[in-house]
């Protein structure tokens, strides 16, 4: 297990989750994004769409893929963040998502690790030359974000799935999600 310790955030640990994990980590999900408990940090999309970010089976999923790993950060043995991280051969890059801090964690420098970290990570592991992520185009402030970490919009756009509840229950008609890309030196 790797250990780092930050003046905000205090000790912090990262590990693969394991299935037995899943029942932590879809609340924090869910927690980060959707609902009244989302509004206490700013990833909030309860704006934008309602219903649930994701479920038991897409979490256990990422666990379960070969080639994809579900990074779960411990603060004092407690979960309170995590991110996705799968490996795309055709690319040479590595596919960053699932990414959930704490609401109440938000905003104090935890997000920065993580995603440094994630980063050090898949080129560690997979030797990989870019980070891919998507986010829904029309979430500006998280776009900016991750601007200032070195994603780069691309203009290329996918569809949200609409009528897919899996995904939420959308509160506009105009969503779609855009790729971001971060070259890995």
């Amino acid at each position: 297990m790797d250990t780092a310790t930050s003046h905000e955030t205090g000790r912090i640990s990262y590990r693969e989750a394991v299935l037995d994990d899943v029942p932590a980590l879809v609340p924090l999900v869910e927690s980060a994004y959707r609902g009244d408990a989302s509004r206490g940090g700013w990833t909030t999309e309860a704006d934008i769409l309602q219903g649930q970010r994701t479920d038991p089976e897409g979490v256990a999923a990422v666990i379960t893929t070969p080639g994809s790993r579900l990074l779960v950060v411990e603060r004092d043995g407690e979960i309170v963040a995590c991110c996705q991280l799968e490996h795309r051969d055709e690319a040479e890059a590595a596919y960053f998502g699932m990414f959930a801090v704490r609401p109440e964690l938000q905003g104090a420098g935890l997000g920065k690790q993580i995603i440094a970290e994630a980063e050090r990570r898949v080129r560690e592991l997979w030797d990989v030359r870019e980070m891919h992520m998507t986010v829904i185009s029309v979430r500006e402030e998280l776009i900016a974000w991750y601007e200032r970490r070195g994603y780069r919009r691309t203009g290329r756009m996918t569809p949200f799935p609409y009528g897919d509840e899996r995904f939420g229950l959308p509160q506009r008609d105009d969503l779609e999600f855009e790729l971001l890309v971060k070259p890995l030196s």
